[in-house]
Parts: structure tokens; sequence; C-alpha cells
């Protein structure tokens, strides 16, 4: 496998969920810090931390409230060329497979059907300012499924990988994602 790195996107505010997301208890720690140590696991050479997370030297967001685009289009610039995934703080099911399929299909920009992320992503200098630009936008132009519209991503079948897509956006979400880990 070539070597990758990796986008954590730890930044929103978290609004539907009514406390912070990267800070919820998972394992022996939070999601940041198991999403930053699966990743690792699972071969990234690097990890970028997009928000305030100084105990991960997380780059925190110029432009708030800009939502995943605006947050990868403020990282594009700091990020080497190269393969990219890029993935939810809130995904901890996530699995190593997974990501080795998004990274093993050649493309510019790899998804699950049905699923802006995680999304892989080969970056160099054509790609960086399509991201720049997609993330200038405002409203749904601004958004990763516009992005993977745009740059026509490939799909992989969502079907191996239902349960390790789960994420949690409410109070809800994040009881019944804590009863499937169990």
């Amino acid at each position: 496998m070539k070597p990758w790195r990796a986008v954590l996107l730890a930044g929103g505010r978290s609004s539907r969920m009514g406390a912070d997301k990267a800070l919820l208890p998972w394992g022996g720690g939070t999601l940041l810090s198991h999403m930053h140590a699966l990743l690792q696991a699972a071969g990234a050479q690097e990890v970028i931390v997009s928000g305030d997370r100084p105990g991960l030297q997380g780059i925190p967001d110029t432009r708030p409230d800009t939502g995943p685009m605006g947050a990868l289009a403020q990282l594009a610039p700091r990020l080497q060329d190269g393969a990219w995934i890029v993935v939810p703080v809130d995904m901890p099911l996530l699995s190593s497979d997974l990501l080795q399929a998004l990274l093993a299909t050649d493309a510019a920009c790899v998804c699950v059907e049905d699923h802006p992320l995680p999304m892989a992503l080969r970056l160099d200098a054509d790609m960086r300012a399509v991201i720049e630009g997609m993330g200038n936008r405002t409203g749904r132009e601004r958004s990763l499924r516009a992005l993977q519209q745009h740059l026509h991503a490939v799909h992989v079948p969502a079907s191996p990988w239902q349960q390790t897509l789960r994420n949690c956006n409410t109070p809800e979400e994040w009881m019944a994602l804590q009863g499937v880990a169990r």
C-alpha cells in the first residue's frame, strides 16, 4: 500500500448533539483520541486534526460554521501532495478494511455510496485549487457532496460497510451507537 495521510474533522459545533462530539467518552478515552489512534493503527503516516484540539496539535477553524467542506478548504494549502483519507470524528466503528478499500481505488476522489465520509482524495495542485474554490462557495454548493459530484467521485458499495459507517449527530444516535459497540 502506498503511503497515505488523514484529515480528522473535529472542529464542528456539534449543535445537534448539544455537546462537543469529539470529547464524548469512547473506550478508554474520547471519540477524538479513539479516531486519531484508529487512523494511525490503520497506517496513516500523519493525522491532521481540523479544529482547536491542542492535545493533538489541532488546527483551529479560521472560518467557523462553514462545515466539513470549509474545514477541508482551509486545510488544503497545508496538506502535502498524495493520498489522503478524510474522516469525521463521530464514526468510531470505522474499519481499516474500509479505509484500505477507498485507498485501493485509483481515482481522484473515492467515497462510499450514499455517504460523503469517509472519503479518499489524491491531492495535488489542481485538486487543492478545486477544494479551495468549493470552500469559498455558499450553501449547498459548499459541501462535500458538491465536491464529490464536481470530481466525479468513484463510489464503493456501502453494503459491506453498513455497521462501520454509523456516526452520531444527535443524543439518540449516540445512544444507539453505544449499544452497537457493546
